[in-house]
């Protein structure tokens, strides 16, 4: 029988872009980027560390898994964030639709993981109390929420959290 393929979601402001930060943490860089879906003439900022990119790509092929994003970003993920990060295109689990639902991403994301085991880097967890109890509760596999400290991004505590948690 063959074995399922494990996800890896990420999300990009908090674990990769820790807007919370006050100053860039060591080893992130201010990328900038003129988008015309975030306003006419916006330009999204955020402060990545580039071997994040490795990291996370050694992640999934160490374990198996599909890297995947679960994030507001959408599409725009794998045009600026996973372009500077040297990220290949991901799958997007579609969560746009989940903007101030109170279900916010779980939805978008069980119907993309389905019955597969995963382990999710995100900062918002504990914002959605209920929806992520509900969520969990319909998992019958392997789910695993690692919160990330937006004021710090993903470190190699969290990287290792994400290995770990479904080995």
């Amino acid at each position: 029988m063959e074995r399922v393929r494990p996800l890896r979601l990420v999300d990009v402001d908090g674990p990769l872009n820790p807007f919370a930060a006050r100053t860039p943490p060591p080893g992130f860089v201010e990328h900038r980027w003129r988008l015309s879906r975030w306003r006419r003439n916006a330009v999204r900022r955020a402060w990545l560390n580039p071997a994040h990119g490795a990291a996370l790509l050694g992640l999934a092929e160490r374990t198996g898994a599909e890297l995947a994003w679960a994030t507001s970003w959408g599409q725009d993920a794998n045009a600026t964030v996973g372009a500077a990060l040297g990220l290949p295109a991901l799958p997007v689990v579609d969560v746009r639709a989940y903007d101030g639902h109170p279900d916010w991403k779980y939805g978008a994301v069980g119907r993309f993981a389905r019955d597969r085991p995963l382990a999710w880097l995100d900062d918002d967890f504990d914002l959605f109390r209920n929806a992520r109890k509900a969520f969990l509760a319909r998992r019958s596999v392997v789910t695993a929420l690692i919160p990330v400290d937006p004021s710090t991004g993903i470190t190699a505590e969290y990287l290792t959290a994400a290995e770990t948690a479904l080995s």
